[in-house]
């Protein structure tokens, strides 16, 4: 059997693996396959999780939970081995508390699945959220300089621009909207780092990937698009695809998804 041509990377919200687990996820890993999967709120510990989803067929898996039960936590779940796996990465207590990254080292690029954090309704903890997503830019910066290829994944929860949420003009004072928040989106892109699905598809709209759990929101197709992949520019030449699999079900987030030549 020769080996794919391609190398198939997926992002996932899953609001909580065990909640998801029973509402299809795997099912949907059975049938999708991914390559590499980076999942975010996961929000159990791996003793919590059932084993066909801790241990699915054909997959390791790591999972970095928060300290807090039940709360926030990300994953990863991989076909192929994997250099090295960091679990947290950043070095500082309060970020890696809160089980909010991994990065896998898989030679060619370094893979990064990250759970940005939410500014609150009351907006209180957008300068952590801030610090998180300038400690990520550097800590990738410091890898890219050294020679490595990069590609970020994860809920980020901020929009960038006002094609990237139904209702713009509404949100411009809540967070996830907010204008130092799509700042920041702004100055990573401004570092050589490419929202590829925006990249790929610049004119499309109503493509989102979260939705609000409110009757009939998501039916009406009223979200806002907060998860992403970030890849350094170098990796341009190696995509394939880029997708949002708004049509999956098991979570307000969908997945989305990033096709690489190997």
């Amino acid at each position: 059997m020769s080996e794919s041509k391609t190398i198939r990377l997926f992002s996932w919200n899953v609001n909580g693996l065990r909640s998801c687990g029973s509402k299809g996820f795997p099912e949907w890993l059975a049938a999708e396959q991914p390559d590499v999967l980076g999942l975010q709120e996961t929000r159990a510990l791996p003793e919590q999780l059932d084993t066909e989803i801790r241990e699915p067929d054909g997959y390791r898996t790591w999972i970095h939970p928060a300290e807090k039960k039940g709360y926030s936590g990300v994953g990863l779940f991989s076909k192929i081995t994997p250099e090295s796996v960091t679990l947290g990465g950043l070095d500082e207590e309060r970020f890696d508390s809160e089980g909010r990254l991994i990065i896998a080292d898989y030679g060619s690029f370094l893979f990064y699945t990250g759970y940005f954090p939410n500014g609150g309704n009351d907006l209180s903890r957008v300068p952590y959220k801030l610090d998180f997503s300038e400690a990520v830019l550097q800590h990738a910066e410091v890898q890219r300089e050294a020679g490595k290829s990069i590609v970020i994944c994860g809920d980020v929860n901020t929009a960038h621009q006002e094609i990237d949420l139904a209702n713009p003009k509404s949100n411009k004072k809540n967070t996830g909207f907010l204008p130092e928040e799509r700042e920041w989106v702004s100055r990573f892109i401004d570092h050589g780092y490419v929202d590829i699905f925006r990249h790929r598809n610049p004119e499309t709209t109503g493509a989102y990937s979260w939705w609000s759990n409110r009757k009939g929101v998501r039916e009406k197709n009223v979200g806002w698009r907060i998860d992403y992949f970030f890849i350094s520019e170098d990796l341009l030449d190696r995509v394939v695809d880029a997708r949002i699999h708004a049509d999956v079900l098991g979570s307000d987030h969908c997945p989305i998804s990033l096709t690489l030549e190997r």
